[in-house]
């Protein structure tokens, strides 16, 4: 009896040792994703659907006569849509469809109009220099886009 008690004893206190060094055991360590940086929408939808005058310019000295040549494009506006899922819809770089666009800002950093899945500054956002409410005007960030389309000037139409 003594003998199967020591059994009992030796197996039970083999079990809690191999339970404790489990707990001790540090799990493999994973790997984590850097956090995107939330970003807000400082223009909102219905800040920018309607329709607009365009032109653009590629010399900053272009920028008022620009803006004058974009309220003459009234007579063919170019039309901003509320997007399905709460952006706006706006054509990207050499696109022949619209695609859902939203206002995106970081903190007081500048504020990119883009794809919303991309972060703010991504290659194929636009960098807003100026929106009043009445002229809204965004640079390409993507250098070769840039040197094709210029900086664009929209002007709201009446």
């Amino acid at each position: 009896m003594i003998a199967s008690y020591r059994v009992v004893r030796l197996a039970f206190l083999a079990a809690l040792a191999a339970i404790l060094a489990g707990c001790a055991s540090s799990p493999a360590p994973q790997r984590v994703e850097p956090a995107m940086p939330r970003y807000t929408s400082p223009i909102t939808p219905q800040q920018v659907v309607g329709k607009w005058g365009l032109a653009a310019y590629h010399r900053p000295e272009d920028a008022a006569r620009t803006e004058a040549q974009a309220r003459q494009g009234c007579r063919q506006p170019y039309v901003i849509n509320a997007g399905p899922s709460g952006g706006f819809m706006m054509y990207l770089a050499d696109d022949s469809q619209p695609s859902e666009v939203v206002s995106k800002q970081v903190g007081t950093g500048p504020i990119y109009i883009g794809l919303p899945n991309e972060p703010p500054g991504a290659q194929s956002d636009r960098e807003v220099v100026r929106f009043d409410g009445q002229v809204l005007v965004l640079k390409w960030l993507d250098p070769e886009v840039a040197g094709r389309y210029g900086t664009m000037v929209y002007v709201r139409c009446p």
